[in-house]
This record gives structure tokens, C-alpha cells and sequence, in this order.
């Protein structure tokens, strides 16, 4: 087992979407990416990026597409691991797909477990049925999907299997309350660190985003919180400040033995 890099540097993206048009969201990220060379381990991009949180076919990829294929050389290109969502289509089926591309061209992938009903979603897309859990620098990740957030059995830390969970999102201003509690929420009771990016601007069906990027400390507290504006933020986190206070506060060994049976 790889030993973790003591300290991970992840940068946020918090940025505006073109609504379905994959082409000219993927030319500006390449733009915006370019001064993260050498200054970062991880980079995430909102949910949806390519796209916009749309219920439509436009703009789905099929199998190795430009959008993958696009992050595949970004994260090459940069030497990250490289994060975000895609509309995918495989068969008659659509999923809301992350995609975690690591420089060497390996791909994780978790397709959303908890369809936004209100939006339709569930409508659209076929939900997911694994959470993800991988390695990337010695570091455990488990990333997820905006609405995912709000149901924490899903995100449940099972034996510390996770360091960090990661939330890609498309939340509308109009929750964004919701959005800063539950992120601190999580990060407290899996005693794990927690990054957020939610995307800026206003999308095709005239809905609002405040972004309100962050990064949340296994204790609760907001290391960066990125507010309104349309940025990219970079922070580093400490594994060994991680393990040392889980030693200090083993609440784990009192957790509830329960598992999520489908």
C-alpha cells in the first residue's frame, strides 16, 4: 500500500457553464487550468461541467468522447488527478457520471446514487448503485454528487475507508444555506476532510448560483470558502494532522454497525 503524501494540494474551480455546450466550456477551462502547472495534486471541477445540470440527450458523451478524452489530456498535461461530472449515454440509458482521471490516464468512475427529483432528474437519468472509494497519492478519496450530499448514510464513513470526500454540484443559490451546513455536517461526523465545488452563474432554465465553494476541515471549519465569485482556489491539507487527531478522538469505534443493503 502506497504511504500518503503528507500534504495534498487540491484546487477549486468555481466557474460560469455554457449551458450544453461542451466545446466552448472545454476551451475556457483549458485557459483557466494552465497557471495550476506544477502548483497543485488535484483539481475539481463543478458537477456537470461540459454541460450544465441539463435533462436533455445534447451534449451526452458515449464511451471515450472529447469531454474524456479532453480531461485525460488536462491531467496529463498539468500532472493531476483531474475531477468532475459528465452527462453520459450507454444504451438507451443517461447517467450523471464522475469521472476521476489520474496523469497516467486511469479513470475512477461514480455515477450519481440520488436523482434530484424536484428537477427532474430522476426522470432522465439512471442512478448510480456503488459509492467509489480509491488511492491517489496514498491519500483514500470518495467523491459524490451535489444532492447526494444531503443524505449522509451514503457518504458514511464505513471504518474510515475515506480521507477525503469531494461534492460536485450544481446548487442553486436559493439552498445555499443547505449547501455550507451539510458540507461542515459531513466532514464532522466522518471525521474526514470535505471539498465542495458548485458552479457560479445562471443556467438554461434561469436558475441562480452563488458557488459558495469550500473546503471544510475534518473538524468542521472552513479552511477556504470560495463565496459568489468566479475563482480558482488552491489549499493544502495534512494526512498526518488527519491520522493524529483520529487517534486523539476515535469516535469511529463507537459508530453504529449498520450497512445500506439495495
Amino acid at each position: 500500500m502506497e504511504s500518503p503524501q503528507e500534504f495534498l494540494r487540491v484546487s477549486l474551480v468555481q466557474t460560469d457553464i455554457v449551458w450544453e455546450n461542451p466545446s466552448a466550456n472545454l476551451a475556457v477551462l483549458e485557459e483557466k487550468l494552465q497557471s495550476l502547472a506544477g502548483q497543485t495534486d488535484l483539481i475539481v471541477l463543478p458537477e456537470m461541467f461540459s454541460t450544465g445540470f441539463s435533462m436533455h440527450e445534447k451534449g451526452a458523451e458515449i464511451g471515450l468522447g472529447p469531454t474524456t478524452t479532453w480531461m485525460q489530456l488536462m491531467a496529463k498535461r498539468l500532472q493531476v488527478l483531474l475531477v468532475g461530472s459528465i452527462k453520459f449515454k450507454e444504451g438507451n440509458q443517461f447517467f450523471n457520471r464522475l469521472l476521476a482521471i489520474e496523469p497516467g490516464g486511469k479513470i475512477h468512475r461514480y455515477d450519481k446514487r440520488h436523482l434530484f427529483r424536484m428537477g427532474s432528474e430522476h426522470e432522465f437519468y439512471s442512478e448510480g448503485k456503488s459509492p467509489l472509494v480509491f488511492s491517489y497519492l496514498g491519500w483514500n478519496i470518495s467523491p459524490f454528487i451535489c444532492y447526494d450530499l444531503r443524505f449522509p448514510v451514503w457518504s458514511r464513513n464505513v471504518n474510515l475507508r475515506y480521507d477525503l470526500a469531494i461534492y460536485v454540484a450544481n446548487w442553486p443559490a436559493a439552498r445555499a444555506h443547505a449547501w455550507s451546513t451539510l458540507l461542515k455536517a459531513r466532514a464532522i461526523e466522518n471525521v474526514g476532510y470535505v471539498l465542495g465545488v458548485n458552479r457560479i452563474g445562471v443556467d438554461g432554465n434561469a436558475l441562480s448560483y452563488q458557488g459558495d465553494s469550500a473546503l471544510i476541515h475534518f473538524k468542521g471549519e472552513a479552511l477556504l470558502d470560495m463565496g459568489p465569485v468566479e475563482d480558482i482556489q488552491t489549499c493544502h491539507i495534512s494526512h498526518a494532522e488527519l491520522l493524529q487527531f483520529r487517534t486523539n478522538f476515535p469516535a469511529h469505534l463507537d459508530a453504529d454497525a449498520f450497512s445500506l443493503v439495495d
